[in-house]
């Protein structure tokens, strides 16, 4: 009888503690990380997309905008986003690829994707990176710019 106590003890003992509620914290990784890498043609394919939007994002021609974003991307891009990506990337600043590869998105798709410096930063790691996701045809589905604060 005292060892069965002592077993039902231990395994009390052992059960209390294991309740206790820890708190999982979920953070974003600023980190894009890409696989593979595109040849120099459909990097220059995706990078006429590019600047093609740089310069419309640039006067703000929301027209010139929606004719190269995504269709699956169109119906939640609103004025306000478009603003705050103007915001995040310097229009003075001249930009390069940095990185080239394929990102795997949400939907398990896998799309191309460049990461782009500025050409004045001349770092091995550049504190400032727009990381853009496009569809094989050219359109862009995300640009995402990093910028160190």
């Amino acid at each position: 009888m005292k060892k069965i106590f002592f077993i039902l003890a231990v395994l009390a003992f052992q059960l209390g503690f294991s309740q206790n509620a820890s708190s999982i914290k979920v953070t974003e990784s600023k980190k894009i990380e890409l696989t593979g890498e595109l040849n120099k043609d459909k990097i220059d394919f995706y990078n006429q997309s590019f600047v093609k939007f740089v310069a419309a994002l640039k006067i703000s021609d929301k027209q010139a905008i929606n004719a190269l974003i995504s269709d699956k991307v169109k119906n939640i891009v609103n004025d306000n986003m478009i603003q705050k990506l103007s915001g995040g990337i310097s229009f003075d600043r001249k930009t390069e690829v940095y990185k080239s590869g394929f990102q795997k998105l949400l939907d398990n798709e896998t799309y191309p994707a460049i990461q782009y410096k500025y050409a004045d930063d001349k770092s091995d790691l550049p504190k400032d990176i727009i990381t853009v996701i496009f569809e094989n045809d050219g359109k862009i589905l995300g640009v995402k710019p990093e910028y160190s604060k």
